[in-house]
C-alpha cells in the first residue's frame, strides 16, 4: 500500500511489532494494528477496526490521552489545509453522537491530502 508510505509528512513510519507491544493493554482481543505513524510525540495507529490517536502530554509525557474511533463511527470529515499566514492544516472528524468535530491540527509538513487519502480508505471499506 504505497499510499501510507508518505502518510503524514515528516512523521515516521513505527516498526509495528513495538507498537503492537507498546499498546497491547489497548487493544481489543484480536484487534491488529495495520498502521502506526509517529508525529513527535503522539501517534496516528490504525488498527482493522478503529483510529486511535495518542495524545502524549506534559513536560515529560508521561500523561497519555488515547482516543479511539471506531471507523463506523465517522460519519465524515473536513480537511482545512494550511494558507499564506495560517499555516496549520486542520482535520476534523465528526463521530456519530458527538456535537463537537474532533479537530487535531498538522503544522505545514504534513501532507493533509495523504491523511484524507488514509482516512477515506478505511471508512469506506
Amino acid at each position: 500500500m504505497a499510499i501510507f508510505n508518505g502518510l503524514l509528512g515528516n512523521a515516521s513510519q513505527v516498526e509495528l511489532g513495538a507498537v503492537q507491544r507498546e499498546y497491547a493493554q489497548i487493544l481489543a482481543p484480536q484487534e491488529k494494528i495495520e498502521r502506526a505513524y509517529k508525529l513527535i510525540r503522539d501517534m496516528f495507529i490504525f488498527t482493522d477496526k478503529r483510529l486511535i490517536l495518542v495524545d502524549k502530554q506534559g513536560m515529560t509525557g508521561k500523561k497519555t490521552e488515547y482516543h479511539s474511533v471506531p471507523y463506523k463511527s465517522i460519519s465524515h470529515y473536513s480537511v482545512e489545509t494550511a494558507g499564506h499566514f495560517d499555516l496549520d492544516a486542520e482535520l476534523c472528524l465528526y463521530i456519530s453522537g458527538a456535537a463537537l468535530p474532533l479537530k487535531k491540527t498538522f503544522n505545514k509538513s504534513v501532507n493533509i491530502y495523504e491523511v484524507q487519502a488514509v482516512l477515506s480508505q478505511y471508512i469506506l471499506k
